[in-house]
């Protein structure tokens, strides 16, 4: 069965994050380390250009999806993404909290 979002904005950073945390989990055989770098720094850079509106919107999609992830690990990834792709610089900030 094809999931359903209920945005596309929902449908594209799911996309997102599990395009990232592929790269993430990639062996050096699975792909070179520069270019894993690349793509990952391109998308902290990215992703920090947001304005506050949208970045609030990411993080409470981030939140969402890790809220209800099943996998241990893949969860362990969304609790980690908004520090490390540089949406917030302390993971106690409040707008993870919001």
């Amino acid at each position: 069965m094809i999931p359903t979002y209920p945005s596309l904005t929902r449908a594209l950073a799911e996309a997102l994050v599990d395009v990232l945390w592929f790269i993430e989990d990639c062996e050096d055989e699975q792909m070179d380390p520069d270019d894993a770098v690349k793509v990952l720094d391109g998308v902290a850079h990215l992703v920090g250009q947001l304005s506050n509106e949208q970045r609030v919107e990411f993080l409470d999609l981030i939140g969402a999806m890790a809220a209800v992830e099943t996998d241990p690990e893949r969860r362990e990834f969304l609790e980690e993404f908004p520090e490390g792709f540089g949406l917030v610089e302390d993971p106690t900030c409040p707008l993870l909290h919001e």
